[in-house]
């Protein structure tokens, strides 16, 4: 990595050109912020770069506000306290929730925002994490279902009805949600060169500053402390997400428990991957008054639901729409697997001691 910054992002890696010179008279602005639980970072470049910048924080902290799961005057906070009743909701979630719904459909219920009481009963994101007594699951796993929530809109009125007992985790599309409304801001403020992390999303916007593409390390899951990576991919105009077993977990009596749970069996996901990133285009965010969500939205749910499924079901599911994102997926035998439509793009670590093969 010599000639190369390095910035940890999730379970992504960014390299920056340390010599690479900026937009012509302008420098830099970058922030980091702690924002959905999760350290996030903006790097965009131009003559509005600050102003700009400061844009993109206000906007994931207004999405916080509205999306958070734990944050007592969220939208969605309200929502599961309200469970049972015909709520009035924003735009924004209500377009979250849709999306979210549509999801656990084309996934057959691999991603699936319903798995909240789950999540709470393991205690993921909380200092209460613990193992559940199986029947205490059994009796949750009946309100894990999507398709038992309404979501009604006439004009610009929303409404949203949880069935009795049913709670929503929006944490796994969330994050991708906002990098959608990122590329938005970006596009509509003329940004040329830019990127955002938000914990294992990345949005990579435009080129580096030396004009070739981002540099983006999919990191080793072996090794989640170190700079290690199983490769690079170039990316420009582009949403990168990673989800792995390694990112979030708990040991207790000698078993190590993650977070991503089957919303099947209500356990962590029996999988055959170590971890699964979701690369789709960002070109054309914002132009024309794309709708949100986006493919930034995408890829956060897919990189859960893929990662539930297992290699073989997730790479028939990407054959299926190999137009509409690829994968890098690290599996737990060594092997890492690139589908073809980024083969090109991709460059093997040297020495990483992985197979590596191309899906078609």
């Amino acid at each position: 990595m010599r000639g190369f910054g390095v910035l940890m992002l999730g379970g992504l890696i960014l390299l920056t050109a340390c010599s690479a010179p900026a937009v012509a008279g302008a420098a830099p602005a970058s922030r980091q912020i702690i924002a959905m639980d999760t350290l996030m970072q903006f790097t965009i470049y131009g003559q509005e770069a600050e102003a700009t910048v400061q844009t993109a924080v206000e906007e994931v902290q207004r999405l916080e506000g509205r999306l958070s799961r734990t944050a007592p005057d969220s939208e969605v906070t309200n929502l599961n306290a309200r469970a049972g009743e015909r709520v009035a909701v924003s735009e924004t979630l209500y377009d979250l929730i849709v999306a979210a719904k549509q999801y656990a459909l084309v996934t057959g219920g691999e991603f699936d925002m319903t798995v909240a009481p789950v999540v709470e009963a393991w205690g993921f994101g909380s200092e209460r994490q613990r193992v559940p007594e199986q029947a205490e699951l059994q009796e949750l796993l009946p309100l894990v279902d999507s398709s038992t929530v309404s979501a009604e809109a006439d004009e610009n009125a929303y409404w949203v009805t949880l069935g009795a007992g049913q709670s929503v985790d929006l944490g796994g599309i969330a994050k991708g949600y906002a990098t959608d409304c990122l590329a938005k801001l970006f596009a509509d403020q003329g940004v040329k060169q830019g990127w955002a992390s938000l914990g294992g999303n990345v949005l990579a916007w435009g080129t580096r500053p030396d004009g070739k593409a981002w540099q983006i390390g999919v990191q080793d899951p072996q090794y989640p402390e170190q700079e290690r990576v199983v490769g690079l991919v170039g990316l420009q105009d582009a949403f990168a997400v990673t989800s792995g077993s390694y990112q979030r977990y708990f040991e207790e009596d000698g078993v190590t428990y993650h977070h991503i749970l089957d919303p099947d069996t209500g356990y962590p996901a029996d999988s055959d991957l170590m971890s699964v990133t979701v690369v789709a285009d960002a070109a054309g965010s914002g132009e024309g008054g794309a709708k949100l969500p986006g493919n930034g939205t995408m890829c956060d749910a897919l990189s859960t639901a893929l990662f539930v499924m297992g290699e073989e079901q997730a790479l028939d599911f990407w054959r299926d729409r190999t137009q509409e994102f690829d994968l890098i997926l690290v599996t737990g035998d060594g092997r890492v697997v690139v589908t073809s439509g980024i083969a090109d793009s991709f460059t093997p670590e040297k020495g990483s001691g992985y197979l590596y093969e191309t899906a078609t």
